[in-house]
Order: C-alpha cells, then sequence, then structure tokens
C-alpha cells in the first residue's frame, strides 16, 4: 500500500517562513529532487497527476499481484543511499536491495543462452561458449568501458552543462574515447562473434537508446554493472520509490497526488509557481520540473515566449523508442526462468532501424521478460508469477494504429513465450494488463509517447539536452530523463544531485 500521505502535518506554532520549491513530478527524478531541496533548507511541495509516486516508476496491483510499471535494473546503489545520507539516515534502515547473479540472461532465436555474472571466470567460461578467441577481446573491452566509465560517470553525471564553456572543458576525454563511435561499433572492435557483440552492446536500450547511434561512451553500463553489481529492491521497484518519498516526507516535504499542474506561473522572467489544472495556484520562490522535458516546454511554458526550446524545436529533436509492456500473472511456476531475461529476435540491427529510423513496427521483435518472483514471493501469491514482457517498439512519429494493433500484437508475445520458454502459458494466466505507447503520452505525458524522453544520440547529450537550469525561465530546474544526464535510474537521480550546483540554499534567499 502506499505510504506516502497526503493529509498536512500537524499545525506547528507559527507559519513555516522558509523559501517554497514546488517539484512538478514524483518520479524518482523528482523524488530525489524533493530530498535535495529539502536538504537545502527549503519547504518543498511535490505535485503528481498520478495516484501514487514513481511516475514511469509507479507500481500496478491487481488479483494479488504487484508488478513494476517500469524501471526494474538498479544500478549505481551509492546513488540511491546519498539521499538517505544526505538527510542523515541509512538506507538500508528503509530499503533492501537484494544483489542478482547471474545479472540476466540472454536467449538467441536459436535457442542459445549467454548470462552475464559478475564473476570474472565465469564470464569467460560464457565467452569462450561462443568464441574462444575472444576473451582477450572481451577483456580489452572491459578496460575501455571502465575509461568510458571515468570520463562519461565520474566526471558528467553530477556535474551542470548549463554553459557551453562546461562542454568544451569536457571535450577532451569524449575525443579521447572517441565518443563519435557507437556502442556496437565499440564492442564490435574488440569482439567478432555476433550472439557475443549483441550482449556486449544492448545496454542502451535501459536507457532509450539505438545501439547502433548511442555514443560509445556509453558502454560504460558494462563496467557500471561489473564494479557495483545488478540490484533488485525487495518489495519491487516501486518500493524504493516510495523509501525516497517516505524519507522526504519524514523531513517535512508535502506531496500533493492525483492533481495535475497545468502552467509554470512566470513572472519577470521567472518561475513563481504553479497553476492547477482546476485553476488553483501555488505560489513558489522555485520550480523545479520531473515532467517530461518537451511537455514542460510546449504545455506547461506554452504561454511563455521562449528563445531556444521553441516548438519547432522540441518536435524536431530525436526522441526515444516507446514500449509496449505486457503485465500478466500466472496461477502457476516457472521456476526455470530467471529474474530478468533478455529474448533476442532473429535480426538485430534490422529491428534496431525498424523501430529508430523507419518507425515501423515489424513482424519481428525482441523482449526482455522481468520475473521478480523469482526473487521476491511478496509480488505473487502462493504458488504463482509474476512477469511482464517489455518490446521495444517505435515511438508515436510512426503510423502504427495502437488501438487496433496492441492486443495481437501482445498475442504474438504471449504464443512466442509460451513455444520457447513457457510451456502451457495460455492456461495458467490468470490477470492481465497492457500499456502501449499512448499511454505514455497519454498518462505520463510524454512527447511523442517516448518512453525515455529525448535519445541520448551524441548531439543530444550533456549541453545540447534541456539544461537542468532552464534556459527560458529564471528559477525553473529540470531533473529526470529529458535532460542531463539522462534517462535510467542512476541517470534521473543524478539529474537532481546537480541541484546542488545550481540552486541556491534557502538561506541565500531569505
Amino acid at each position: 500500500m502506499m505510504t506516502v500521505h497526503q493529509t498536512p502535518p500537524p499545525v506547528e506554532t507559527g507559519p513555516d517562513q522558509r523559501p517554497h520549491a514546488v517539484v512538478i513530478g514524483a518520479g524518482f527524478g523528482g523524488l530525489a529532487a524533493a530530498v535535495r531541496m529539502t536538504a537545502r533548507g527549503y519547504r518543498v511541495t511535490v505535485i503528481d497527476k498520478l495516484d501514487d509516486v514513481g511516475g514511469r516508476g509507479y507500481v500496478h496491483r491487481q488479483d494479488g499481484f504487484t508488478f513494476d510499471a517500469g524501471p526494474t535494473i538498479i544500478t549505481a546503489p551509492f546513488v540511491f543511499e546519498a539521499l538517505w545520507t544526505l538527510l542523515g539516515e541509512r538506507m538500508a534502515d528503509h530499503v533492501t536491495l537484494k544483489p542478482l547473479e547471474p545479472y540476466y540472461t540472454i536467449r538467441f532465436d536459436d535457442g542459445r543462452t549467454f548470462r552475464c555474472w559478475s564473476d570474472e571466470d565465469k564470464m569467460r567460461e560464457e565467452i569462450a561458449a561462443f568464441e574462444p578467441d575472444d576473451i582477450d577481446g572481451y577483456e580489452d573491452f572491459l578496460v575501455e568501458s571502465e575509461k568510458c566509465y571515468r570520463t562519461g560517470f565520474q566526471k558528467m553525471i553530477d556535474q551542470p552543462f548549463h554553459s557551453l564553456a562546461e562542454m568544451v572543458r569536457q571535450m577532451p576525454g569524449l575525443v579521447a574515447r572517441r565518443a563519435d563511435r557507437s556502442v556496437h561499433a565499440l564492442v564490435s572492435k574488440y569482439v567478432r562473434n555476433d550472439h557475443l557483440r549483441q550482449s556486449l552492446s544492448f545496454h542502451p536500450l535501459f536507457i532509450g537508446g539505438n545501439p547502433m547511434r548511442t555514443s560509445g561512451v556509453m558502454s560504460l553500463i558494462s563496467f557500471l554493472e561489473r564494479e557495483y553489481g545488478v540490484h533488485y529492491a525487495m518489495g519491487g521497484t516501486g518500493a524504493l520509490a516510495r523509501g525516497i518519498a517516505d524519507l522526504a516526507e519524514r523531513h517535512g516535504a508535502r506531496f500533493r497526488l492525483g492533481v495535475q499542474v497545468d502552467e509554470i506561473i512566470v513572472k519577470e522572467g521567472a518561475a513563481k509557481g504553479v497553476r492547477l489544472a482546476g485553476g488553483e495556484t501555488v505560489a513558489a520562490d522555485c520550480v523545479v520540473s520531473n515532467a517530461d522535458a518537451g511537455w514542460t516546454y510546449t504545455h506547461l511554458l506554452r504561454n511563455h515566449k521562449r528563445k531556444r526550446w521553441t516548438d519547432r524545436k522540441v518536435r524536431r529533436m530525436n526522441y526515444s523508442m516507446s514500449l509496449l509492456v505486457w503485465y500478466f500473472g500466472t496461477s502457476r511456476r516457472y521456476d526455470d526462468i530467471g529474474h530478468h531475461t533478455i529474448l533476442m529476435g532473429p535480426r538485430y540491427g534490422g529491428l534496431l532501424t525498424d523501430i529508430f529510423d523507419r518507425k515501423v513496427l515489424a513482424d519481428d521483435f525482441s523482449l526482455y521478460l522481468y520475473r521478480p518472483s523469482a526473487s521476491d514471493a511478496s509480488v505473487a501469491p502462493e504458488g504463482c508469477d509474476a512477469f511482464y514482457a517489455l518490446s521495444p517498439v517505435p515511438n508515436l512519429d510512426g503510423d502504427t494504429d495502437w488501438h487496433a494493433t496492441a492486443e495481437p500484437y501482445r498475442q504474438r508475445i504471449q504464443d512466442h513465450l509460451e513455444q520457447t520458454m513457457m510451456p502451457g502459458l495460455s492456461d495458467a494466466i490468470v490477470t492481465t494488463k497492457l500499456t502501449t505507447p499512448l499511454d505514455f503520452r497519454d498518462r505520463l505525458l510524454s512527447t511523442k509517447g517516448a518512453a525515455f524522453g529525448m535519445a541520448p544520440t551524441i548531439f543530444q547529450l550533456a549541453w545540447f539536452r534541456p539544461h537542468n537550469a532552464s534556459e527560458e525561465v529564471r528559477d525553473l530546474y529540470m531533473v529526470g530523463a529529458g535532460t542531463h544526464p539522462g534517462a535510467g535510474l542512476p541517470g534521473v537521480v543524478s539529474s537532481a544531485a546537480i541541484l546542488d550546483k545550481l540552486v541556491p540554499h534557502a538561506t541565500a534567499r531569505a
């Protein structure tokens, strides 16, 4: 059950005179922003149109099953632990992270499998099973992955890029890492086996990127997983979102859920609060938007004259793919299926071209199959399993009629799973729910129904993304997937860490 309450705290002896910060959106970026703004002395109000926290990390509860709506792979636990430390608490007292081994299993269309482990010897065995001659190349790739981590994560992830000078300062490192080269091209430099190239290059899909286009710097994900592991939050990713929300609320932040912000109020070039869909205004000394960056500029600032992020520029940006996600519960367990499984389709590059470039819904697909009940009995009734099957699909720049197509597409996914990994699936399904690109557009207010905002291409990273300190309006700040450093749980949480370098401490406003 939701632990964040919406009733006001007990009446204090006098009015709270601290500067007020309104956070739009209770996704992971907004929740982290609430913690950090609270730590910086602000009175914080978080407003979200959904009835629970989490944003893309919302939780669906249905027929006794708990389904994480979106992000499920937790890396870099230290970025989350930092939020509790900031307010003098311990994350481990409130949220339990369970390390997973293997991280995930990749199943190819020919039935062969590749498992990703933290153990170096096991990884060498996996590599050798496909191509012994690629072991040395794999280890060389890991060396390069670590260099990309040092450049792209340690030096950039929590640094603001609100000036071109900062981008220029980082350029030597990006040039050294050949940031113009794609992740797939980088991997292909080191290993020759096609299955291994897929296994080591698919990670940009976790942040909405095409492995054939996403900068090779993002190969840092391989090192990040190797160094810090892949984790699961017991109770689901939603338990982590609720944990951060509870942390913020314990220290004074207030949540208004089920309430939609319609407009950011701008006076004399500065954000002064928000107007809600019902007409109510909420005054603020600054506003932090965790809403989709395109939505923030084209809708929440629709009445403000913009110089850079005009409607035309927002439309012309290159957006991530969208997703079709099928949540389902079964009356039996499939204990031979691990926590995370990647099912590669018969095509790799061609399918990516269909999704990202041609924007057509192909006859074939690749899937991410998530089975949290492999690690956590609390998410399904006894003797049952909870799953979701996620398929990358074109965003709404394509012309797919999702009203007509969604259910037949879902049925194809069901048939494929039943024929390959899950015998008897049709008879075992006891509950089901479906999310399409239309839900990303209409429920999550994501431009073009993109699941991860603007794509992480070379000219849409860092300074080229919407800035964390808005270029259009003073005292308006941006967090979440649509700004720097981009999508993925470590990225959106780190976007809030950048506020510490941009937002004046509340005492400076007094």
